[in-house]
């Protein structure tokens, strides 16, 4: 770290200078702001350009040599997670039909980006959801909400015999995704812009913690497919009342803790959170004993209890991963 000597010009003031290569990175020009915000542990943070709108952040691609929809799609998330407001994909020669396939299931699938420009050469999608207008725990909620459902259909779907319902759940996947992948877009922007934290009173910390949060949550939804994907076999197989009861509360006890998890966050309750915690080893135990239940089953069936288990006990443990971390976050309060 360099270290610069303070100044006193004109009798009150007091200026430092700023590192020239900070300066040319940066590209800041003579009478260019900057923007000075003092931090709650005494520092200093200077920004550059304070005074620029984030609107005027264009990524542009250039497609004629791209003929992968999937990985046009790829790079469109990825500009939308770094924060672009704009993005502009051109084709000298147009841009052929799967390609702009890939561009209209882009702005169908995440929260914000819209199509306002276009013709056989090139289209223009600009971001109309401001980072304000959707907060962290907003989103954080809705994406329980959403596991949290996903997780309780695929019980009800064994309990009561229906394919079609396990199917739907795994629909809901690209919901779930679309909101983690805000949360990303938004942790982006709010690192890379300290103004955007304290418009959005949200502390530069908590941001790590929201990312990481909307991360298990997505993979808890992940898990909730897999349980989906394997209950038709049960169905099939006809397990009886008693075996799906045992897995029935073995889920219903994971959800309890992931619901203790996101309480504890809301509350900002350690205790609970180390409460939530210890309550991991019923869970394994109940786990077990679908093990055991596959155990005494040979295929299909045998192999769907497997990752039924697996899958349940990964949800106790995200579950407890939230609380470990809020308890980590708390710790410095």
């Amino acid at each position: 770290m360099e270290t610069r000597k303070v100044q006193v010009t004109g009798g009150s003031s007091y200026i430092i200078t700023l590192p020239k290569e900070w300066v040319l990175s940066a590209k800041i020009k003579k009478n260019d702001p900057v923007g000075v915000a003092p931090q709650p542990d005494g520092s200093l943070l200077i920004t550059p350009n304070a005074t620029m709108e984030r609107d005027t952040l264009t990524k542009e691609f250039l497609v004629d040599s791209i003929t992968d929809g999937s990985f046009l799609f790829r790079l469109l998330i990825g500009a939308y997670i770094s924060g672009y407001a704009n993005i502009l994909v051109r084709a000298k020669g147009g841009i052929p039909p799967n390609l702009r396939d890939s561009i209209i299931s882009f702005t169908q699938t995440l929260i914000g980006p819209e199509i306002v420009e276009e013709d056989a050469n090139y289209i223009f999608i600009k971001d109309l959801l401001k980072p304000t207008e959707l907060p962290f725990d907003k989103t954080l909620k809705r994406m329980y909400l959403l596991v949290k459902g996903m997780h309780e259909s695929t019980i009800a779907a064994l309990s009561g015999r229906d394919k079609e319902m396990a199917s739907e759940v795994i629909k809901r996947d690209r919901d779930v995704d679309r909101l983690q992948w805000l949360v990303a877009r938004q942790t982006h922007m709010l690192l890379d812009d300290i103004s955007l934290s304290k418009k959005m009173d949200i502390r530069q910390p908590d941001v790590t913690l929201y990312l990481t949060m909307s991360r298990i949550l997505e993979r808890v939804g992940d898990h909730a497919i897999i349980i989906a994907t394997h209950i038709p076999v049960l169905i099939d197989t006809d397990i009886g009342a008693k075996s799906a009861d045992t897995i029935a509360n073995a889920s219903r006890q994971a959800l309890q803790m992931l619901s203790k998890s996101m309480e504890a966050w809301q509350k900002r309750d350690m205790v609970l959170a180390n409460d939530n915690i210890e309550s991991l080893k019923p869970l394994i135990r109940n786990c077990k004993k679908i093990n055991d239940m596959a155990a005494n089953m040979d295929g299909e069936p045998a192999v769907a209890l497997s990752y039924i288990s697996e899958s349940i006990r990964r949800t106790g443990e995200y579950a407890t991963d939230i609380s470990e971390l809020l308890i980590n976050s708390l710790v410095n309060d």
